[in-house]
């Protein structure tokens, strides 16, 4: 009985033993969209007020989560039973991700004050809304990534990877993303409990005035990594484009490839929401 119990325990721990080696990989992996997750975050959790950015990032942060509780199985489920489905949805995914990119680069290029005043006006409802929509589609390629890498696996082994590696990396960049946000509070902080004029304060003022141009800097980002998160979908996903684009660097032509997509997405939204708009005027 004694010899049947720790024989029980020795087959746990070698699957613990797997299970740790092969989140470590899955990791490792995903490390590309973790990035592009904690830019495009980063950069969207700025945009609230400063006494609320705490409370938003929870709230996005526990989207997140549900994001990750729906995705999981449904993934697994479609990898096991119906793999030809996951492109499809990646793709779909990459298409909602180079509309929200191009749009960032069309107010880079033609800023308009009336643009600017709808965002303001966006309740902050909205603005989680928007944000957890984001989140979903980069978590599908998150999970996809990881099934992809522990594919040879066991299901029940597959499940505790790709579960293990969605979730740290939900508490990993919304923990992130809550540091950024309050790098200035954490500045002034070390400010005032220095001595004036010692190296102490002058560093944690410097780190306060950092904040908005990190903002700046991630808004910049965030839009460059969603571009480049659909390209890299489309590229990989859609042979004929990547016949098209072998010759241009991978970086650059995914880059084209998403906003070729994400303006002709708006041409066709945008220019039909025009339209309807224009009708009902009349």
């Amino acid at each position: 009985m004694a010899s049947g119990f720790f024989a029980l325990l020795d087959d746990i721990s070698m699957l613990m033993d797997d299970v740790s080696a092969s989140a470590k990989i899955a990791t490792k992996q995903t490390a590309g969209v973790l990035g592009d997750d904690l830019a495009v975050n980063a950069a969207k959790a700025s945009t609230f007020s400063p006494s609320r950015e705490l409370p938003v990032i929870w709230a996005i942060t526990k989207g997140s989560f549900l994001n990750k509780i729906v995705i999981i199985p449904i993934m697994l489920l479609l990898s096991y039973y119906y793999p030809s489905a996951i492109t499809p949805i990646l793709i779909l995914g990459g298409a909602y991700l180079s509309y929200e990119g191009a749009h960032g680069v069309w107010g880079w290029l033609f800023p308009h004050e009336e643009g600017e005043h709808q965002e303001k006006k966006m309740s902050e409802k909205a603005k989680i809304r928007s944000a957890i929509i984001t989140d979903f589609i980069l978590s599908i390629e998150i999970v996809l990534i990881a099934i992809g890498t522990v594919n040879e696996l066991p299901i029940v082994q597959k499940a505790v990877v790709v579960s293990f590696v969605a979730f740290v990396a939900t508490i990993g960049v919304y923990g992130i993303v809550a540091l950024l946000v309050r790098l200035d509070d954490i500045g002034y902080a070390i400010a005032r409990d220095a001595k004036e004029g010692s190296f102490k304060e002058k560093f944690g003022l410097k780190m306060a005035s950092l904040l908005p141009i990190i903002i700046k800097i991630l808004a910049i980002v965030g839009v460059i990594a969603m571009l480049l998160v659909a390209g890299g979908i489309f590229m990989h996903k859609i042979e004929l484009l990547h016949k098209l684009f072998h010759a241009i660097p991978t970086l650059a032509a995914e880059l084209i490839v998403a906003l070729i997509v994400g303006g002709v997405l708006m041409l066709i939204i945008d220019g039909t929401k025009w339209l309807i708009s224009l009708i009902a005027k009349k």
